[in-house]
């Protein structure tokens, strides 16, 4: 018989927790190190870790401005080797971006082969591309071996890394930062580092300056791409004093002019991050759907330089109205979110306003200034005792050296004489004879001196802290003269405009205008056939339907029209005519593109017009006059009109005033004829009926069974008229069936027409 297997004791320390409280501890763990180790970058290098640890490793290969290029996957491999254990990918995904010089304002990374392009082609495999270091990058990099910052050891102990960058520029304004962490997210633009350091200057002079005085000198971001930042002043200054806003960048544009009145359009500059073959597309799409009736074509015609041609359909075309529809159609104009959440110098999530992270620049770089100065006296007090030694040396050359050759221990009899230390006398001892001829006697004089004055320097600035806030002024005003505006690099790209003026565009510029005929069948399948269709309008036409289904209505309009339905439920809605399905097949449900509930159906279809009014009735025989522009609103639930009670619902609408000609209805006029479905027929003043924008209405007739059939407004002058089976009947003998509002009515006249709504038959 098999015996069954024991499971081995577990070892080690077993600890009971409940299962919320063990997630929620890892969870937390895994948002820290998110936020701390991936997304967020420093307030002090902007850098996040990969990319510090790229430049660390490019900087330990020796990949200066200077030198040659070395493969990409060389730096990739020992980034991922030493430094950073994750995907080689990701880890060249950051470096390209470092290279591009349309992803990044002062490209860290020079590089060499296919680092991708703004139209959003990916970068060529590692193997293929090369890559050095740029002055940037070595100017984010000064100081590093100088005791400036801290480093700790590599995630296996066996290299260490820097903790931070000394950055003697402020790269995180100047190249901005993007990225999600969990719970938070950044996105810092770029800026101009000439901008950057006369504000820098400016607050070391006036350290509470305000946020406002600083946008005097720092005027917005500077995109890589260009473009133009269209906001106003006052909003640019609120999102820069509370770290958190949105900036709205356009794309820069031209007109180029040519023979007898035609011009194109020329885009020279589209906004940062939009992909420039993925916004040529869209534009196309837009132009086949005939949702830009102003534009002819579109062209790219870019080399180097971003040159996008938009021909207009004729030369009477605004060019301003043109673009306006673009601006507001395609990513030619974005909106910059604005928020500058970076860790503190204490690793702590913050958002920080501009002169926050300004000032925090500062304070770095007095940390800096302070340790490298510390740093550069020690080497001077070790380098001054050598120096000592030497003169003592060179003052006593006979007897150094018959201690040195008498003696089988020359150095303590070195130290003791002449009152040596020990670096001292082993300094003596390992000088070469060719040192000891008098120029370098002299050359040794001058060297102490020198240093001895730099020492005495040290010691004053480390002691005065204006004179580091002096030499850090020194050192932006370097900074800016190597990368300022009067440099090809740091010239100001984002052109700086006012808030955008509001352009008026009509309606229908927003489509292309034709005829349609809109066609709505009983079972509620609606659909947009081309053209102007009389056929269509009788119900006479071909026009086939789903099994089951028939034609219940249609209207004349234009493309660009405004299709209003009332609802048996009380409610107006509204659809842009260029939404509805083309005439192919059989259209689209009514009930996909409005929230109609199931058991309602469509009353009635027109065209919107803002000076159209409606009388609505209820199968009640509750009705009220209602004007169109009260009832329009272009949302899926539509607007409520006409209140209904438990059981009751819409049967009529019907226009008051003249309605689009070709429409549905027909002429209207100033009484109101209602008949009920007891066949009994009022007619009474319309000055009767109330207008009202909502509610239940009044009582128009009164039934004692059944309720409202069918209701219109007329003429009484011109006569009564509706559809029979020998066509249009029309009675101008009418006074024994007027009366007043909220009668019962009377039969009809000899020959009315017998069906269910005989006035809208």
């Amino acid at each position: 018989m098999a015996r069954t297997p024991v499971s081995p004791k577990p070892t080690g320390e077993i600890r009971q927790a409940p299962l919320a409280d063990a997630l929620g501890e890892r969870y937390l763990a895994y948002a820290l190190s998110t936020i701390v180790s991936r997304s967020l970058p420093d307030v002090r290098d902007g850098l996040k870790p990969v990319h510090r640890r790229l430049m660390y490793a490019m900087r330990q290969l020796k990949l200066d401005p200077n030198t040659g290029f070395k493969k990409c996957a060389r730096v990739v491999g020992d980034v991922m080797g030493k430094y950073h254990p994750h995907g080689d990918q990701s880890i060249y995904d950051a470096m390209v971006r470092l290279a591009q010089d349309f992803a990044v304002r002062y490209p860290l990374v020079e590089g060499q082969g296919n680092f991708g392009n703004i139209d959003g082609d990916n970068a060529a495999a590692m193997r293929y591309t090369e890559a050095r270091l740029t002055p940037f990058a070595m100017q984010l990099m000064d100081g590093l071996d100088e005791d400036a910052i801290d480093f700790r050891a590599t995630y296996d102990g066996e290299e260490s890394e820097p903790i931070v960058m000394p950055s003697a520029v402020p790269n995180l304004l100047a190249n901005g930062s993007s990225g999600i962490a969990v719970g938070m997210a950044t996105n810092i633009p770029p800026h101009n580092v000439g901008e950057l350091c006369d504000a820098l200057l400016h607050l070391i002079k006036t350290p509470k300056a305000h946020v406002s005085t600083l946008l005097d000198f720092v005027q917005g971001p500077d995109f890589p791409t260009g473009g133009v930042l269209t906001e106003s002043r006052e909003t640019i200054r609120d999102a820069y004093a509370t770290g958190r806003g949105s900036l709205r960048v356009r794309a820069k544009w031209k007109t180029e002019k040519y023979e007898r009145g035609q011009f194109n359009l020329i885009i020279t500059e589209i906004p940062y991050q939009v992909q420039k073959a993925k916004l040529i597309e869209r534009i196309a799409e837009l132009l086949n759907d005939k949702k830009l009736p102003y534009l002819a074509d579109i062209r790219d015609e870019s080399t180097e330089d971003v040159r996008i041609v938009l021909e207009p359909k004729s030369r009477t075309v605004d060019p301003e109205q043109l673009m306006e529809q673009l601006f507001r159609q395609t990513e030619l104009e974005v909106r910059f979110g604005l928020n500058m959440n970076v860790l503190d110098a204490d690793g702590t999530p913050k958002v920080m306003g501009l002169r926050e992270l300004l000032q925090a620049f500062l304070d770095h770089r007095q940390i800096v200034l302070v340790r490298r100065s510390k740093h550069r006296l020690e080497k001077i007090k070790n380098r001054l005792e050598l120096l000592e030694g030497y003169l003592i040396c060179y003052l006593n050359l006979d007897k150094v050296i018959k201690i040195i050759r008498t003696e089988d221990e020359p150095k303590p009899k070195l130290m003791k004489a002449f009152g040596l230390t020990d670096n001292q006398a082993e300094a003596i001892l390992n000088m070469r004879l060719r040192s000891l001829r008098k120029l370098e006697e002299m050359e040794i004089k001058g060297e102490h001196k020198e240093l001895s004055d730099e020492k005495k320097l040290l010691n004053s600035l480390l002691k005065d802290e204006k004179q580091q806030w002096k030499a850090i002024s020194d050192q932006v005003k370097a900074i800016k003269e190597q990368f300022g505006q009067k440099t090809p690099l740091g010239k100001r790209r984002t052109e700086l405009g006012a808030a955008p003026t509001a352009v008026i565009i009509p309606i229908d510029a927003l489509v292309e205008k034709e005829p349609i005929t809109v066609v709505l069948s009983a079972k509620g399948w609606i659909r947009a056939m081309k053209g102007h269709r009389d056929d269509v309008m009788s119900g006479e036409s071909d026009v086939k339907f789903k099994e089951g289904d028939a034609f219940q209505a249609a209207v004349k309009a234009q493309s660009t029209d405004k299709i209003m339905l009332f609802g048996s439920d009380g409610r107006f809605y509204a659809i842009g005519a260029d939404k509805l399905p083309q005439g192919r097949g059989f259209g689209e449900p009514i009930r996909l593109m409005i929230e109609l509930p199931n058991d309602a159906n469509i009353v009635s279809i027109f065209v919107f017009n803002r000076e159209q009014k409606f009388l609505v009735v209820s199968n009640e025989g509750r009705g009220f006059v209602v004007p169109a522009e009260q009832v329009f609103a272009q949302t899926k639930n539509g607007k409520q009109a006409l209140n209904l009670g438990e059981g009751e619902k819409a049967v009529v609408c019907t226009p008051v005033q003249p309605s689009i000609p070709g429409g549905l209805f027909g002429a209207a006029g100033d009484h109101v004829a209602i008949i009920g479905e007891n066949r009994k027929l009022l007619i009474f003043p319309l000055a009767e009926v109330p207008e009202m924008n909502r509610g239940r209405g009044v009582i128009l007739q009164r039934y004692k069974d059944g309720g409202c059939a069918d209701a219109k407004v007329f003429t009484l002058k011109a006569g009564l008229s509706w559809m029979s089976g020998n066509g249009e009947r029309v009675e101008t003998a009418l006074k024994e069936w007027i009366g007043q509002r909220a009668q019962a009515g009377r039969l009809p006249m000899k020959g009315f027409s017998r069906e269910d709504q005989p006035f809208s038959s």
